[in-house]
């Protein structure tokens, strides 16, 4: 099935997963996540220099672009990685990798006329 990537939503979409993880920390934090076992916000903060307040502040950013969501576990917050919006980025850069090949074989055949 061939996806739209021209879309606006699409777009947008795209757009927020890359900002979200533009950010070092919040790479660092998918990076503990990408083991695939849930995680508290007190296990996220171990080992690093960060508040509890600035990793949720940052989970919250993840959250909201949907690579991550979280469950309430007593008073404890638990967060999860979606790897959805990975197969969706995935897809899209197939696409625009795709989008280059054919400009930089047009410039070839261009060049060599």
């Amino acid at each position: 099935m061939h996806v739209q990537h021209n879309s606006a939503a699409r777009r947008h979409d795209y757009a927020v997963v890359f900002a979200a993880l533009g950010d070092e920390t919040r790479l660092s934090l998918v990076n503990k996540l990408i083991k695939g076992h849930p995680r508290s916000i007190s296990q996220l903060t171990e080992g690093t220099r960060l508040t509890r307040q600035a990793v949720t502040k940052h989970l919250r950013v993840l959250e909201d672009a949907g690579i991550v969501h979280s469950m309430r576990s007593g008073r404890e917050s638990i967060y999860e990685l979606d790897s959805k919006p990975f197969k969706g980025m995935q897809e899209y850069l197939e696409f625009v990798s795709g989008q280059w090949d054919k400009a930089l074989a047009k410039l070839k055949a261009f060049v060599e006329e």
